[in-house]
């Protein structure tokens, strides 16, 4: 069986990285420098983050993009061969979802794809609900699904809705 290569995209700060260090079953490579601007944490990834885990045999590769917009390029170049997208998006941080929107329409007019949006922060006070930000982005409220990164059995949900889609849109 060919290996499945999902990416997992978004703003600044939405848990990609976070997400793929959960679930991989191997170490993952990161490319995390420095931030040179302000954008609430010390560290961005400004290439990739890669993982991998198998399910039912199948191996399974995970590609986190950088969230700034001036590492666009590396959007389009992972994105090429991917089954399914997950856009990350914080729940707590509504200025950052036009920029989420924004990574969605270039991935997705690259890559024509099934897509699948990962809500994070959803227990911070102040949020966005699944139901507003489906709204914004244009997406089916059961394509978004809210969840914590860092809790293996909840990072797992919004992987496995996207998995069903590729599987019943594929077919």
């Amino acid at each position: 069986m060919e290996p499945l290569k999902v990416i997992v995209t978004g703003p600044v700060g939405a848990g990609k990285s976070t997400l793929i260090r959960t679930l991989s079953e191997t170490e993952v490579v990161d490319t995390d420098a420095v931030a040179t601007e302000a954008i609430g944490k010390a560290t961005t990834t400004v290439a990739l983050d890669h993982g991998t885990l198998r399910l039912d045999g199948q191996l399974l590769h995970l590609f986190g993009t950088p969230g700034q917009d001036r590492f666009d390029f590396m959007w389009e170049i992972l994105s090429k061969g991917a089954l399914g997208i997950l856009l990350m998006v914080r729940a707590d941080r509504p200025k950052t979802i036009p920029a989420a929107r924004n990574i969605l329409d270039f991935v997705v007019s690259r890559t024509p794809v099934p897509h699948v949006v990962g809500v994070t922060h959803l227990d911070q006070p102040r949020v966005w609900q699944p139901e507003e930000i489906a709204l914004f982005l244009g997406t089916p409220l059961e394509r978004v699904v809210g969840f914590d990164p860092r809790k293996p059995e909840e990072a797992a949900r919004p992987l496995a809705r996207l998995l069903e889609l590729i599987g019943t849109e594929s077919v």
